[in-house]
């Protein structure tokens, strides 16, 4: 039998052992009033339990372990932050525990009063040889509502892990907020391939200049393409060459510095997303709208969000070319539906959360959340995995909960931490 901590957690938690004539290994009388809190951090499993023993009612924390011993193991001993434990709940008592001032610790043996049939199913889901997710067999059976709730509670902690590299960023921007986000938004715009060299490029050209100049598209153009290294050689395209020209000006009055040019990637991609193209977008959106993240608090409909990035038009000579002075036939180079809602999803719904959570404004935390309900969910390896387990989404705000469930549970099999797990493994 492989038993581990996380089970007898779980057994407690739910109280999912026979509670028939509960007494300690003593033999004194014992009735639970409430397991407590399960506690995930440092110190004993179980904070603010309430327990009666013979006569006595207690009040105070429980530990948990496999055997007695795993006190002395652990390093439970002499250590004031276990001073406070009046239940030690384990499967096994093999080696029974005196406190620091004399006082053996009550003590619940559980190996004679958890099922079978409960380890079994545990055993099977955590140790079994499923190839996808632990649950794979019994996902499609639960219901929609504990789905649901389980996805939003996992989206949220994504989110919140994701806003805690948004307040990193934004502690070295000094609190700005626009500074923060042009990053981020730079960064998104390079998608996978890109996504470092516009970020460097970005941080190279502070958004302070960049609105100095807000009213003269070739010169917005001009810092964009010269500080991602693409103006260091002499063109030969009219166009090009008024760019060079603003930027070797602007580069001498502001001392900018350009990025190294061979960061920038182009091997198997599509034209359309080619980064020259991806940076005249951007340009596109600098100019038609500076100072992003302030309209952004202002637009409260989804729709107003999308049509912002939705209307971004380039300059006419990326209409027939894809690289500075190589033409190719016309084709439109709007930014395409899947581009907005990955720039929606990944930067404007993250910002309005961390937004939200850093000024205490719920407000602005369900409009991200809204936000995600309104774009299409995501199509990658893992939403298609599970939907081959029977789980169908729609949404982005599944698909991200679907994310963060996959990578931070099911692939460390953390099923007795999970909504899904725990509903499984109920007994009817």
């Amino acid at each position: 039998m492989v038993l581990t901590e996380d089970f007898l957690h779980y057994v407690w938690k739910f109280r999912l052992f026979d509670k028939q004539d509960l007494r300690t290994t003593t033999g004194e009388a014992l009735e639970i009033y409430s397991v407590g809190l399960h506690n995930t951090h440092a110190g004993p499993d179980f904070q603010n339990a309430r327990i009666r023993i013979g006569d006595t009612t207690w009040a105070g924390n429980a530990e948990l372990h496999i055997n007695s011993a795993d006190w002395q193991r652990h390093g439970h001993t002499g250590n004031g932050a276990y001073d406070n434990v009046i239940l030690h709940v384990v499967y096994t008592d093999d080696a029974p525990v005196t406190l620091a001032n004399g006082r053996p610790l009550p003590t619940l043996e559980l190996k004679d009063r958890i099922s079978a049939d409960l380890y079994q199913r545990y055993h099977n889901l955590v140790f079994g040889n499923q190839t996808v997710i632990p649950c794979e067999g019994n996902i499609s059976r639960v219901d929609p509502l504990t789905m649901h709730n389980w996805l939003t509670r996992v989206l949220v902690e994504r989110l919140e892990k994701r806003t805690e590299a948004v307040n990193a960023t934004l502690a070295k921007n000094r609190g700005d907020w626009e500074e923060t986000f042009y990053q981020y938004l730079a960064a998104n715009f390079g998608f996978k391939t890109n996504a470092l060299p516009f970020e460097l490029m970005a941080k190279s050209l502070p958004q302070n200049i960049l609105a100095k100049h807000k009213n003269n598209p070739l010169q917005i153009e001009a810092l964009i393409f010269g500080q991602a290294g693409f103006l260091e050689a002499e063109p030969e395209d009219e166009y090009p060459r008024s760019l060079k020209k603003e930027y070797d000006y602007l580069r001498k009055k502001f001392n900018l510095t350009p990025i190294e040019n061979h960061l920038w990637k182009f091997m198997r991609m599509r034209p359309q997303n080619f980064p020259t193209v991806r940076l005249a977008q951007f340009a596109a959106l600098i100019i038609q709208s500076s100072y992003l993240f302030s309209k952004i608090l202002e637009l409260k409909e989804v729709k107003e969000l999308r049509a912002l990035f939705a209307d971004i038009k380039v300059n006419p000579y990326w209409e027939t070319h894809y690289r500075f002075d190589k033409e190719s036939p016309p084709v439109g180079k709007h930014f395409g539906q899947a581009s907005v809602d990955t720039v929606l999803l990944n930067t404007v719904a993250l910002f309005l959360f961390c937004y939200g959570k850093h000024m205490g404004q719920s407000f602005y935390t369900s409009r991200a959340l809204k936000l995600l309900e309104n774009i299409p969910a995501e199509n990658n390896h893992v939403t298609q995995e599970f939907a081959t387990l029977g789980v169908n989404i729609f949404t982005a705000f599944e698909s991200q909960g679907l994310l963060e469930l996959k990578n931070n549970y099911c692939s460390y099999k953390k099923c007795l931490q999970c909504g899904v797990g725990v509903k499984i493994l109920k007994p009817a």
